[in-house]
């Protein structure tokens, strides 16, 4: 049935009275302007804040006001182990087990000090395949660590590009890249979600392949954890990072996650190491022999910042009240097809859609056609109170995300979309 925009605003309606999700929008501060509120569709770069992180930072500030330095040892969630309370929630987003999930660092900083331990460049296996358009963070990360080896980076990089006229990477050209290129591939780093387009990459038949060849693979999980459904131990996933501040909503550069697969923990891997990744029950011995922690927590270098934690274990109580990632997954999926109709309905060729229709996740990749330039329609979207983002050089990134927006935020945005092409 093609929807008119009359027709998308009952249909909306109708959708919102049946989410059964719908309550969790209140658990979050939705910003405002004149109007009321706003419709923020920009959770893939920074997710709301949930209304129980002041509460959790709170309780870390008075303790630290009252029990001072006993507050590693005191309270419902010690410091000292704090880390461990988000353990089993935030492996269960991944499809992890709670052993192979670490909250950490920053995502960057988590992909260096994994590929420390996981990037071993010998002989002739020496590369890494990353996309060609990886997220710059991701390009610099790999690139450096090549260079760091003494290694060539135009030669050592290898580059997955799209086929020539095509916007994404096809899953065949992926697999057969690898087979191509076995011989020489030490690592391969793929996103999950690509931050540009938002496809969605088959990490399973990724890594189903690169065992077939011995070969590491890794991923960056920044725009897919929060976002989609995952299984990382049952794949065989050697390593992944993400951020914790998108779809997480966990604030402004929270700590970071990272998953290291158990078939790894008992290896004499190298790694970089730091009094944290000493198992905790003779970390106070300081005999200076270091003793890793069993699990990813032997990748941890410094106690963690105790506030960011308190945020990202504020959200991660979300996520478990929700019920978790498979019907935040089957909302979204729902959420997001009926924008796509919308786009697809009433916009016709004026909107090109790059994100693929078999993609799973909240993103939607835009780029206008309309006689108006893109940058000007998304300004014209922000100044009708629709948070989006741009992605030079003509992409609109827009992520109705399940945890608080609604199928009425989806029919706003289309409505002041259309009025302005």
């Amino acid at each position: 049935m093609t929807l008119t925009l009359q027709d998308a605003k009952k249909h909306a309606e109708q959708l919102d009275r049946q989410d059964g999700l719908a309550r969790y929008r209140n658990q979050f501060y939705i910003p405002e302007n004149e109007q009321g509120p706003l419709v923020y569709f920009c959770g893939n770069s920074l997710g709301l804040q949930p209304k129980k992180t002041n509460e959790a930072m709170q309780l870390e500030m008075d303790k630290w006001q009252n029990d001072a330095v006993k507050g590693h040892f005191t309270g419902d969630f010690p410091w000292m182990t704090y880390h461990e309370f988000l353990q089993e929630t935030g492996a269960e987003l991944v499809g992890a087990k709670p052993s192979e999930v670490v909250y950490m660092n920053s995502l960057t900083a988590n992909l260096h000090f994994l590929m420390v331990s996981f990037y071993r460049p010998e002989g002739q296996k020496r590369k890494i395949l990353i996309e060609d358009h990886a997220f710059p963070s991701d390009h610099y990360a790999a690139a450096s660590q090549v260079d760091w080896h003494g290694l060539d980076v135009d030669g050592d990089l290898l580059l997955l590009k799209p086929r020539k006229g095509e916007d994404t990477l096809r899953t065949d050209d992926i697999l057969s890249t690898i087979d191509e290129h076995a011989d020489q591939l030490a690592l391969i780093l793929l996103p999950g979600v690509q931050y540009y387009t938002g496809q969605v990459l088959d990490m399973k038949a990724i890594t189903e392949k690169s065992q077939q060849h011995g070969i590491t693979v890794g991923f960056d999980l920044a725009h897919a954890t929060g976002n989609l459904e995952m299984a990382l131990h049952d794949w065989g996933v050697d390593f992944a990072a993400w951020c914790s501040y998108k779809y997480l909503n966990s604030g402004p550069g929270a700590v970071a996650g990272a998953f290291v697969h158990e078939k790894h923990h008992d290896k004499d891997l190298p790694r970089l190491q730091g009094w944290w990744g000493h198992e905790k029950n003779t970390r106070f011995d300081m005999d200076n022999e270091f003793k890793p922690a069993p699990g990813a927590d032997a990748w941890q270098l410094s106690n963690p910042p105790i506030l960011s934690l308190a945020a990202v274990r504020a959200s991660l109580e979300v996520f478990k009240e929700a019920g978790g990632m498979r019907p935040l997954a089957a909302k979204s999926k729902q959420l997001t097809g009926f924008l796509r109709q919308m786009l697809e309905d009433c916009c016709g060729d004026k909107v090109q859609i790059l994100t693929p229709k078999d993609a799973q996740g909240c993103q939607l990749s835009l780029v206008i056609k309309a006689d108006k330039p893109g940058k000007a329609v998304y300004q014209a979207l922000t100044d009708a109170g629709i948070v989006v983002d741009w992605r030079a050089p003509d992409v609109i990134r827009v992520a109705p995300t399940p945890l608080y927006n609604s199928f009425h935020d989806a029919y706003r945005f289309v409505e002041t979309l259309v009025a302005e092409l």
